[in-house]
């Protein structure tokens, strides 16, 4: 992958999310300029935002953590409420898909990413080990009592007064 196209990519998927945000609909954003040239197929597209999410909650799971070091489990539902927050459109593919997967190869796909993805909770939450074959049933119930309590925010355009960042902030001030 050339640097130019590393960067249309990202752009690409930045573009996709955006896109599942706003829609908030669970449906795949294939419709999306750039995509077609970009990603193989829908499967490949699902990977990438599946990858968004997971690395996204690994990350937030541990800054939780670090604030609330004496509750991991807690600190792995709050995080993965926080990331439902801030990534809502690629929860709701996920979410569709694992519900509707549409092939064997998405299927298998979907199956194996909730697996992981819980096996990350359990082992988060300190309450399994990676080579635990029970984690991802541990994980389950962890994301059970996440989605519990969890209620999507509003859409709110990225730029938006709440959600700029403070750096847009001062790239903003120094343009000015």
């Amino acid at each position: 992958m050339t640097w130019t196209t590393y960067h249309r990519r990202g752009d690409v998927l930045r573009a996709v999310i955006e896109t599942a945000d706003r829609r908030r609909d669970g449906v795949l954003p294939t419709d999306v300029p750039g995509v077609s040239e970009t990603f193989a197929d829908a499967d490949e597209l699902l990977g990438a935002l599946q990858l968004k999410w997971h690395t996204r909650l690994a990350g937030r799971i541990e800054r939780e953590q670090l604030s609330q070091p004496m509750d991991l489990r807690g600190a792995v539902v709050r995080a993965w409420r926080a990331t439902a927050d801030e990534l809502p459109g690629i929860r709701a593919v996920i979410d569709a898909h694992r519900a509707e997967p549409g092939s064997e190869r998405t299927a298998l796909i979907m199956r194996k990413s909730t697996a992981k993805e819980q096996a990350l909770l359990a082992v988060s939450a300190g309450l399994a080990s990676a080579q635990d074959r029970r984690a991802a049933a541990v994980g389950e119930r962890i994301e059970e009592e996440a989605r519990a309590g969890w209620r999507p925010a509003p859409f709110a355009p990225r730029g938006s007064s709440e959600s700029t960042s403070l750096l847009r902030r001062l790239r903003a001030a120094l343009a000015a």
